[in-house]
């Protein structure tokens, strides 16, 4: 772990864990490994490096994102900067995203239907609506 990902992990327990909730560190999930996961929050929060912010890097990070949503995890990303020198940000920011946004359920459901539900479908329209008026 980097020295930013102890600093943050270390203030994890010492403030999110007395409020109920539980992280793990370097979490396997499919071909990566999290920094730091909820599994009962689906969140997971990743301490960047320099690197993450050049072009390569980027296209990885959210190719790595939408990996991760499809699994139904919220993904928190912050620069090492920002653990360095805004913890309040940090963990208010964390916080936030525990107790305001609800998890995401791990079942699937079908999307609504796109009528609404009970409405009954428009019957095609004829031809000749259509084409408009005779010219």
């Amino acid at each position: 772990m980097t020295p930013q990902e102890v600093k943050l992990w270390n203030w994890l327990r010492e403030e999110i864990v007395p409020t109920g909730h539980h992280f793990r560190r370097q979490v396997p999930m499919g071909r990566y490994v999290v920094d730091f996961a909820c599994l009962k929050q689906r969140l997971v929060v990743e301490v960047d490096g320099d690197q993450h912010g050049r072009d390569d890097h980027r296209a990885t990070d959210c190719a790595r994102d939408a990996y991760l949503a499809s699994l139904g995890f919220r993904v928190l990303r912050f620069s090492n900067q920002d653990v360095d020198r805004e913890r309040r940000v940090v963990m208010d920011t964390i916080y936030a995203a525990l107790t305001v946004t609800p998890p995401v359920s791990r079942l699937r459901r079908d999307p609504p239907s796109p009528q609404g539900e009970g409405s009954v479908p428009r019957a095609p329209e004829s031809r000749d609506a259509r084409e408009g008026p005779d010219t």
